[in-house]
């Protein structure tokens, strides 16, 4: 048993043995030929290939070794004469074949590597060095019309895709290629993903019109423990809690040490908080124990990823057509939880707190995430309150503290994408309006579709806004 056991690992690595010999022959100066004018590269489908599913033989299901067939888009491993991709070349005359791990071409069953400049589309691989040194001379060459399939966790990463210092960061996987993660960790594998679809999302030689996000889905489900699926809709303010946790924590970032994601979006508030006490206590031993030190205003200060904004309360009553009425209100309003002097009451399962909230610093890009979900024992709610914003110029200089006004030179922001949630709260279907930089449109993408969309109609903020900040023009 043990010699065959040795003997089946020979067999797998004979065409890793093989590719050795051939890159140590070309290196000197030996080549096959035929490299060069391989007769069957007409006969490759682009329009069947799609890398973003998992790298699995259909054959054995092993992720060792596989090749991609380049006619029928199908996945088998090895390429040597008792393999599934050279019984596949034989059998259904299907030629060349793609190496998934070192994205290199063969000919099958003849097996030597195809070497043409034509297949380049195919691999996509772009190193964007030659696009980073420029922002704007890069989105200029991008295509506004790459979309997705949105589902929450998708939408939030076209989101971020819109945000250049993170999506610069992932476009270049040597920035995070090093990073060391303990034995046996999962969590790096969501950072992998991740950054593959932002190579996927942003390569200027896509072939195709849309990125399939299966991998990146795959990653979200294991690395959160199934606690996010793709079968069901999760909440939309813990997903991003975690996503941006697991990134950061993934990446090498503590509560001391930073990553990408802390420098493009942390930023620090203080907290005034008061404990309160109990409701139901008569009024003369509420007044003793608000002289308790227990229950005198303490403050702390904390950092934060995004701000959460609280809308008001939903109207319960209907207008003289027997409709809901619909309010309205502006960023503004909401925006003044963290002016250092509205407090809000916050209830806990043993104990009542009064906070408010001011900012001490802000950063580079801020997301805010409009809560309009409400659970109780029965059922979720969705307030369906509008609010109102300008896309340009927002100003957060009001929010900070006197020490802060001094130290923060800018404080104003512009919106780069927008996330929408639309229908009913434990279903629906969520869209994106993104700038396009290049051409400075906005554009509305859900599924597959993408349309243009004036700056007007993104005034109406549904969810989660990542919005940027620089110098006013």
């Amino acid at each position: 048993k043990m010699i065959a056991g040795v003997k089946r690992e020979r067999d797998v690595d004979e065409d890793e043995e093989e590719e050795v010999r051939v890159k140590v022959g070309r290196s000197h100066g030996v080549e096959d030929r035929r490299s060069r004018h391989c007769p069957y590269l007409d006969t490759i489908n682009r329009s069947v290939l799609d890398f973003d599913f998992e790298k699995l033989c259909s054959i054995s299901l092993s992720h060792i070794n596989v090749y991609a067939c380049l006619i029928c888009g199908k996945y088998f491993q090895g390429r040597g004469q008792k393999s599934h991709a050279y019984i596949h070349s034989v059998q259904f005359a299907h030629h060349v074949f793609l190496n998934l791990h070192t994205l290199k071409f063969y000919c099958l069953p003849d097996n030597y590597e195809i070497i043409d400049s034509s297949l380049e589309d195919i691999t996509n691989q772009n190193t964007f060095k030659q696009y980073l040194g420029n922002k704007y001379s890069f989105e200029s060459t991008m295509s506004p019309h790459v979309s997705l399939s949105l589902s929450l966790s998708l939408s939030l990463s076209q989101a971020l895709s819109n945000v250049p210092p993170l999506r610069n960061y992932f476009l270049e996987e040597e920035n995070y290629r090093r990073i060391r993660r303990p034995p046996g960790d999962i969590m790096f594998l969501l950072v992998q993903r991740f950054g593959e679809l932002m190579r996927k999302l942003w390569n200027p030689r896509n072939f195709k019109a849309h990125v399939s996000p299966h991998e990146m889905l795959q990653a979200v489900v294991l690395c959160s423990k199934k606690t996010f699926q793709i079968t069901k809709q999760g909440d939309a303010v813990d997903f991003l809690s975690w996503f941006l946790n697991a990134l950061h924590g993934a990446l090498g970032g503590t509560k001391k040490k930073s990553s990408i994601l802390t420098k493009v979006f942390q930023g620090s508030m203080r907290i005034f908080s008061k404990k309160l006490p109990h409701p139901d206590l008569p009024p003369e031993e509420k007044e003793a124990l608000l002289l308790k030190d227990e229950y005198q205003e303490e403050m702390s200060e904390s950092t934060f990823l995004y701000l959460t904004l609280d809308l008001p309360t939903a109207p319960l009553y209907k207008d003289e057509k027997e409709q809901l009425i619909i309010p309205q209100v502006p960023l503004f309003n909401i925006l003044a939880k963290f002016n250092g002097n509205n407090e809000k009451e916050y209830k806990t399962y043993k104990e009542n707190f009064l906070k408010r909230f001011q900012l001490t610093k802000l950063p580079p890009y801020l997301i805010f995430c409009i809560k309009r979900f409400t659970k109780n024992n029965f059922f979720v709610e969705k307030n369906p309150t509008i609010v109102n914003f300008p896309i340009t110029n927002v100003d957060l200089r009001e929010y900070l503290t006197e020490e802060a006004q001094v130290t923060e030179k800018i404080t104003t922001y512009d919106l780069v994408a927008n996330i929408v949630h639309d229908g009913k709260p434990t279903e629906g279907s969520y869209r994106i309006h993104v700038l396009h930089h290049g051409t400075g449109k906005w554009y509305e993408l859900q599924d597959l579709q993408v349309i243009d969309i004036l700056p007007q109609m993104i005034t109406i903020i549904q969810k989660k806004s990542p919005m940027k900040n620089e110098l006013p023009c």
